[in-house]
């Protein structure tokens, strides 16, 4: 087979494993919920409504149809691009919902992802190129340490640190409250600030920002510097570099232009799967650092249990993974002409 048609086939393949996940993914969700304990009408209008009034509400909203036909009628609005309406949200569609919390979501999750990279990809190089020196067992630490620390243990000592007792930072949200928020067309505060020409703006959001991705970013590094350092120890001991060695080159040169290109592939995987998870919301930092996402209002709506948000959001998320992995997979075989076969 050649490399074009293995290419193709291997695209195809994966393109058409796709509904097979979504699908599972809206299946798994949906079970879930309506297998988790209690009942979202107590939820939206307390235990104490008549029987009558429940009973009616339960009724609009389809929850007294047996579960067979409540998940044939979810999988019929899905094939619509229906995600229904929110519950508790004042009945607004959960398109709406996702539209106004998802970019503060995908501001931190930016924010987090450069941080991690700068960090865990400099760690990692400078742990590799100095194999069993100080900086090779800090880096190892480092990975260990990061990797292991739960992010809202980690959040909550460096608000205590940096909020409550240097007073660095503010201790959670998005903008200040006594200030009017930057308005554009992105929802992105960073960018909308900058289009306006407002500065000050600017700042603030990146002020706000600082601490959440710092935090997010920092722990997240730990996965880099460990696929880089194993990666590049493992490409710095290659007969190609011991040729170049050979030949007299630098050590520096053979350590940007020949072994980092080939040990940062394994990269591209990690960070595309990462960022994509960034995206599906990193809720325990948003819920910690009480940051307006999608991922905090998720946790809302979990609370409340008001399905059609939680089954919206979740299936967007998902979409997300899908797409990002399956972009990854794309990536890594034009890349890499092994992974076709």
């Amino acid at each position: 087979m050649s490399r074009s048609r293995a290419l193709q086939y291997y695209v195809l393949t994966r393109l058409l494993l796709a509904p097979l996940m979504m699908w599972t993914i809206v299946t798994i969700v949906f079970l879930l919920l309506r297998a988790t304990p209690g009942d979202p009408i107590d939820a939206v209008i307390g235990n104490r409504a008549p029987d009558s009034v429940k009973e009616a509400f339960r009724e609009r909203l389809g929850l007294n149809k047996p579960l067979p036909l409540q998940y044939l009628s979810y999988l019929g609005d899905l094939l619509r691009l229906d995600l229904g309406s929110s519950i508790t949200d004042q009945g607004r569609d959960v398109w709406e919902v996702i539209q106004q919390y998802f970019p503060a979501t995908v501001e931190v999750a930016v924010c987090s992802m450069i941080v991690a990279l700068t960090v865990g990809v400099g760690i990692g190089i400078l742990s590799a190129s100095r194999p069993g020196t100080a900086f090779d067992v800090g880096g190892r630490l480092f990975g260990i340490i990061t990797y292991a620390l739960p992010v809202f243990w980690a959040g909550m000592v460096l608000q205590l640190i940096f909020s409550v007792q240097l007073r660095w930072f503010p201790i959670g949200g998005r903008f200040p409250p006594s200030e009017v928020a930057p308005v554009g067309p992105t929802g992105l505060y960073l960018v909308d600030s900058l289009l306006s020409g407002n500065l000050a703006q600017f700042f603030t959001t990146l002020y706000y920002l600082t601490l959440p991705s710092l935090t997010l970013g920092i722990l997240l590094s730990g996965i880099f510097e460990r696929i880089v350092r194993v990666n590049l120890k493992q490409t710095l001991q290659a007969d190609y570099v011991e040729a170049a060695r050979a030949r007299g080159i630098q050590e520096g040169k053979i350590l940007i232009s020949h072994a980092l290109k080939n040990a940062l592939i394994p990269v591209i995987t990690i960070m595309g799967l990462t960022f994509a998870s960034l995206l599906g919301g990193a809720v325990l930092t948003e819920v910690t650092f009480s940051w307006p996402g999608l991922a905090n209002r998720l946790y809302e709506a979990i609370e409340l249990r008001d399905y059609p948000t939680v089954q919206g959001i979740m299936v967007f998320f998902g979409t997300i993974v899908v797409v990002a992995s399956i972009a990854i997979d794309i990536i890594n075989a034009l890349i890499d002409p092994r992974i076709r076969y």
